[in-house]
């Protein structure tokens, strides 16, 4: 068979015409790179701000700070790391000085998954050409992007050792989304979910769980097919909610929301290391589930964030906040050795207390004002840790 799907699994034949090779440039296993994207808010009236340009000037490094997609968003990169110990230096610098840039323009930040009161139809693009050819391709489905995301690389050894983890880590996607969520407010409304922030970007046709792969030249038959029926110009056009960066020599993790602290990112971060570390140790971990459970279990946690229970193939239910505790408990001598004990328990506070979208939710319970919510949230991004109400 040749590009044939079959059980949610595309398929290859070695005797298929020549198959462009896509070079997996390694930097080394579990190398870290994180990118933090940031709404710039007005403090005067509490909106969104298109002085995208601005900040960046002003911070003067673009290896650290870019553009996005709209001029109301800036992205803040790390260097290569290899420890999270070395992604919380880098951060907490590059923060540091964003903050002393926006408080010389009057704006602040938030990192949340999007802005809880700001109208996306408002929102002025980025004079970049992919943006441009973003939206130009796909219309209003692409002006509603005006969404953060934490997404986090992860060094791997060759192409094949990127496919086998992010199979792996695919189960994890819900776990990862239920811990960022931080959009349950949209354009003024409570939309019920604890991240309404997947339904938007699952609009987009290359969007959301990757296709299930074998290895890396089923990912590169894949590729060549996709770019030769102008699905796809490059790599990058693959929005997955996990995909491989072999320009980087990485997996990339884009399923998270914006995550409101910075202490709550790099325990999501450090999460993300040991689960591939301990991959890494026993590759027998690395087996792949049905669609039908992956989509399950990311819509409940969408939906529950952390009170979501999750599914497995007996159709057993188990409460998502077990299944994490558990793989914390397994991957604890691990941060031990790494000296991540006190990333994971950040974690573990935020399975007993909540995530960013109950501290949002209980904030206007208690005032009964979205305004107040964009302020707690400013209040997060800059004290870099969770403020709780109760």
């Amino acid at each position: 068979m040749t590009g044939v799907s079959k059980n949610n699994i595309f398929l290859y034949s070695p005797k298929d015409k020549l198959i462009e090779k896509i070079p997996f440039n390694s930097s080394g296993f579990l190398t870290l790179g994180v990118e933090v994207e940031l709404q710039i808010i007005d403090l005067k009236n509490l909106e969104l701000t298109p002085c995208a340009q601005q900040t960046i000037t002003a911070f003067a490094d673009p290896d650290k700070l870019t553009q996005e997609i709209f001029q109301s968003m800036v992205e803040v990169r790390t260097a290569k790391c290899s420890t999270v110990s070395e992604v919380e230096k880098d951060l907490t610098h590059s923060l540091d000085r964003l903050q002393a840039v926006g408080n010389a323009l009057g704006v602040s930040f938030s990192s949340t998954g999007c802005h809880p009161i700001a109208k996306y139809a408002d929102r002025l693009v980025s004079d970049h050409d992919s943006y441009q050819e973003l939206v130009d391709r796909n219309q209003w489905i692409a002006r509603r992007l005006a969404i953060c995301g934490l997404h986090v690389h992860i060094g791997m050894k060759s192409g094949d050792d990127c496919i086998r983890h992010i199979n792996f880590l695919t189960k994890f996607l819900p776990h990862f989304l239920a811990l960022s969520a931080s959009s349950a407010f949209w354009q003024g409304v409570d939309t019920g979910l604890s991240t309404c922030r997947p339904t938007l970007f699952e609009s987009m046709p290359t969007a959301g769980h990757p296709y299930t792969l074998t290895d890396w030249l089923h990912f590169e038959r894949l590729v060549q097919t996709l770019k030769a029926s102008h699905a796809i110009k490059d790599i990058k056009d693959l929005w997955w909610d996990i995909r491989p960066s072999p320009h980087f020599g990485t997996l990339e993790v884009r399923v998270c929301d914006g995550v409101a602290t910075l202490s709550e990112t790099l325990a999501i971060v450090a999460f993300i290391q040991l689960l591939c570390q301990l991959l890494g140790d026993v590759e027998s971990l690395s087996t792949v589930q049905p669609e039908w459970i992956y989509r399950e279990n990311k819509w409940r946690a969408m939906r529950y964030g952390l009170d979501a229970d999750i599914v497995d193939e007996e159709g057993r239910n188990k409460p998502i906040r077990e299944d994490i505790s558990y793989w914390l408990l397994i991957l604890e001598p691990y941060a031990e050795s790494r000296g991540y004990m006190k990333y994971l328990s950040v974690i573990e506070d935020m399975l007993k207390r909540g995530n960013s979208s109950e501290r949002q939710k209980a904030v206007f319970a208690a005032t009964d004002s979205l305004n107040e919510v964009v302020k707690h949230n400013i209040r997060e991004f800059k004290k870099r840790k969770p403020l709780y109400i109760n």
